[in-house]
């Protein structure tokens, strides 16, 4: 136990690190957004470029982990989503929110750092890149126009087009596609990154842990854990319970990941919170109180999911 404390403990410590200076006002919240721009646009892209682009591409685009990863998560938000529809009998937007909560994890300011120290950096990155894919181009499209569709009138009605080209246009300004986007050029051409680029690019790879595990907590600070207390709850539960087990599911008896690396990073990927843009997605609709509420909770909570969890993996 005290192996896996190591581990999870040292990125808790800073996301709470993180939280206090915010709170101490050493740095403001808004600070948070421009740290997380340079994670975002800057470092973790040059590590996706840098691992993907010195790896063969028939190593990266696992197609079992893809289908694994998909599938896991789509099982928990349809759950989710139908649950909170036709059994609580809430709008179309609210149950899209409380399933995203559920079944959207943070893969690059949480898993990635996690990953990184439990099973390497080349497995790391390949598991973000794909996770990345994953949920750009089938996750949260699908939320979002499930979200639209139940505003009324013309918005509604149109909710799909809309959502599929605002997702096209995200698609092309989000930097970290475009890191794995090169990286598998790169590889897939046989090109060669020059030795001085390569190590630029890993300097400015190396601030990704430290940096995004610190806007995390920093970005905590003024979340209030105001709303339906059991909403809360089964967005947590969902989100660190549900997830890992539909992924566990799915490995065991559907789509089997051989690679065993692989198979441990999508299972952990499944433990991590919920994005952490997952309050700015819900303010378009007016449910951020809760989902502010539930990721507030549910961060704090997957300190100890997921040191449970790590120690399933190694009970040794």
């Amino acid at each position: 136990m005290l192996h896996i404390l190591a581990i999870t403990g040292p990125l808790y410590l800073i996301i709470a690190l993180g939280y206090t200076v915010t709170r101490a006002g050493l740095f403001a919240r808004a600070d948070m957004r421009v740290f997380g721009k340079f994670v975002m646009h800057l470092a973790l892209p040059a590590m996706l470029f840098n691992a993907l682009s010195q790896r063969p591409v028939r190593e990266v685009l696992n197609l079992h982990y893809m289908g694994a990863y998909a599938l896991a998560s789509g099982m928990v938000l349809a759950l989710g989503f139908a649950w909170t529809r036709w059994v609580a009998r809430r709008s179309m937007s609210f149950s899209s929110m409380v399933a995203m909560g559920m079944g959207c994890p943070n893969s690059g300011f949480v898993g990635y750092p996690v990953l990184l120290l439990v099973l390497g950096a080349p497995v790391a990155s390949v598991s973000l890149a794909l996770n990345m894919v994953v949920e750009n181009l089938l996750l949260i499209p699908v939320l979002l126009a499930l979200a639209d569709l139940g505003e009324p009138g013309e918005q509604g009605r149109n909710a799909w087009h809309r959502v599929v080209w605002q997702s096209l246009q995200g698609l092309a300004r989000n930097p970290m596609l475009w890191g794995v986007v090169a990286g598998l050029a790169a590889s897939w051409l046989g090109l060669s990154v020059p030795e001085p680029v390569s190590r630029t690019l890993q300097l400015v790879a190396q601030a990704s842990g430290a940096l995004s595990l610190l806007v995390i907590g920093g970005s905590l600070v003024g979340l209030h854990t105001q709303g339906t207390l059991r909403t809360v709850a089964q967005i947590s539960v969902g989100k660190l319970v549900l997830h890992p087990l539909a992924m566990l599911l799915v490995l065991t008896w559907l789509v089997p990941v051989p690679d065993p690396a692989l198979h441990r990073a999508a299972l952990l990927s499944c433990a991590m919170p919920m994005l952490g843009i997952y309050a700015i997605l819900s303010q378009r609709h007016g449910h951020e109180g809760v989902s502010s509420a539930a990721l507030l909770v549910t961060t704090v909570a997957s300190f100890f999911t997921l040191s449970t969890l790590l120690w399933l993996l190694n009970p040794v």
